[in-house]
């Protein structure tokens, strides 16, 4: 049998153009004369719909639209997700489910069992578990058709599993000889290598072919990376989708072998792929065309305008300039220069004359604030003011340009830089922002060598270096990821080897500044804990320990 992955890119609640996508690649795997094409979790809807799934006219048009598939689709069998009701008046009203359909009819249909409520995730909100699985033959092959988490607890490779049942364990028992997976499981740096450990020793341990389809595209924060997988009986990969594009493969059962598309080959380029793509895909699925980025003459700013332009084109991209008396000389030719490069719109709207104003206004409240937080602060806020105005008059998103590392410990501003309708790259820490840029100018210089070698600065009074106020970005993002990503405490920290204060005073920022961080704006999750719906802290509570110093 000829079984094609179909890997799509589907917008969450538009249905008809989910079903044209459907339509399309299944028309394109019947005519490369394909037995059965396999759809990723939820494609019908998208993923993750979240509380739509609360509307009845959602799941009554996802309903109505599964119909449509299985009544147009001749000559080829599909396997698609899609959200079906629980009939039943207890538990949850709802099931995430997979059906088989082939000429007109519904042939066998599963629910997804294990239902994850970590990180992103929070299926036991919406759904009920599926009770039972098992194999179904279609073709000459035995199905065990599972859904995403089903396949992620195998007692030979979790140490610790999170559920007491195995889906594909039981499938194989009832004589499945080929694992089909459809998934819509989410991006991170270094979890793909993961994946095929997991789903190649999967396919070893039961001697049968796994397939592996995976969503791809950004909805809101969470990226998926597609990479559709077909594994042999041996667990090598013979099948493979490409990365961050919509893509199909097509696996032979006969001979166990299919095609190999290229993929992202570091992890750095993996990242900056992700990024282009899910600023792509937020820009669009909401509505906009195009973008506008305020630029510092800071790496920041390049790498977030760069991004805009591999997103959307350089014709969709404008960048706005607003120096201070602060601003240094070298700034006003490297963002010039930068813009130039990247062939963008470029606006300079110098803020010194409003700054002054601002002063004067308030200085009967209070005086000589110009280089204080309060003063670096009201900087901030003009431009955005200035950025957010231009947003409103042109109908342009404006796309904000903090980084992991400044967001985790406060060094930027409410209401100011923080401001915008897509957080770009604040999953990105600071010493990965270097070395996309170094990627990024590997064939040619795009981001001007100076701004990639002058020392960071918010240029928010004389002189300013972010190393005045913070270690190196190079203890700074270990100390983040020991305590926001790997969730260590700070005694452990210290015994990695930092500095005591250094960590007491990095961990106390991060825990001080929440506040600020629920109230910016979506960004592009890329690594393992990114801040979002995916990181639940509180806010008002005081669960500090007594070194860290209170908010004043």
């Amino acid at each position: 049998m000829k079984i094609a992955l179909a890997q799509i890119n589907p917008t969450i609640g538009d249905f008809s153009l989910n079903t044209e996508k459907i339509l399309a690649a299944a028309d394109k795997a019947r005519g490369q004369a394909c037995d059965l094409v396999v759809f990723s979790e939820l494609a019908i809807s998208g993923y993750p719909p979240r509380d739509l799934l609360e509307k009845k006219g959602f799941v009554e048009d996802n309903l109505m639209y599964l119909h449509k598939l299985v009544q147009s689709i001749q000559g080829i069998g599909v396997i698609c997700g899609f959200v079906d009701k629980n009939p039943s008046r207890a538990g949850n009203p709802l099931y995430n489910s997979a059906a088989l359909f082939d000429n007109g009819k519904i042939l066998h249909q599963v629910h997804k069992r294990l239902l994850p409520t970590y990180d992103v995730f929070d299926e036991r909100r919406y759904f009920e578990p599926g009770r039972e699985y098992s194999s179904f033959p279609y073709k000459d092959c035995r199905i065990g058709l599972t859904i995403c988490e089903d396949i992620w607890n195998d007692k030979d490779f979790f140490a610790r599993r999170l559920y007491p049942v195995d889906p594909p364990e039981m499938v194989i028992k009832e004589g499945a000889n080929l694992l089909v997976n459809i998934s819509a499981s989410p991006y991170h740096v270094g979890k793909r290598e993961f994946k095929w450990d997991m789903f190649s020793d999967m396919a070893k341990k039961y001697g049968v072919p796994l397939l592996y389809i995976n969503q791809v595209g950004g909805n809101d924060s969470v990226l998926f990376d597609g990479i559709s997988l077909a594994f042999d009986s041996k667990g090598k990969i013979v099948a493979r989708a490409r990365d961050f594009k919509e893509d199909m493969v097509i696996f032979d059962t006969n001979t166990q072998e299919g095609e190999i598309h290229p993929i992202s080959q570091s992890d750095t380029e993996s990242i900056l792929t992700a990024l282009i793509m899910g600023t792509r895909d937020y820009v669009w699925k909401c509505g906009f065309s195009r973008a506008i980025v305020g630029l510092s003459g800071g790496i920041d700013s390049a790498l977030t305008a760069y991004i805009a332009v591999r997103a959307l084109g350089k014709e969709n991209v404008t960048a706005i300039f607003m120096p201070s008396q602060y601003t240094h000389k070298e700034n006003f030719k490297d963002t010039k220069q930068l813009a130039a490069n990247l062939e963008i719109k470029f606006l300079q709207v110098p803020i010194e004359g409003i700054f002054e104003h601002f002063l004067e206004e308030l200085s009967p409240l209070f005086k000589d604030v110009a280089t204080e937080v309060t003063g670096q602060n009201i900087q901030a806020r003009i431009r955005q003011i200035i950025l957010m105005a231009l947003s409103n008059k042109l109908g342009y998103l404006l796309l904000s340009t903090g980084n992991k590392s400044e967001v985790a410990v406060g060094y930027c501003t409410l209401y100011g830089d923080m401001s915008g309708g897509l957080a770009v790259i604040s999953d990105v820490p600071k010493t990965m922002v270097y070395k996309i840029a170094h990627l990024i100018n590997k064939e040619r210089e795009l981001i001007p060598k100076r701004i990639l070698q002058k020392a960071p600065s918010a240029e928010l009074k004389p002189d300013q270096l972010d190393k005045d106020d913070l270690p190196s970005y190079e203890v700074l993002d270990s100390i983040l990821k020991a305590y926001i990503e790997d969730n260590k405490a700070a005694e452990e920290i210290i015994e990695m080897g930092f500095e005591s204060s250094i960590v007491k005073d990095i961990v106390g920022r991060v825990d001080r500044n929440e506040y600020k961080r629920h109230q910016a704006p979506p960004g592009l999750k890329v690594t393992t804990k990114s801040f979002g719906y995916g990181r639940r802290y509180p806010i008002a509570q005081r669960y500090l320990p007594p070194w860290a110093t209170q908010i004043s």
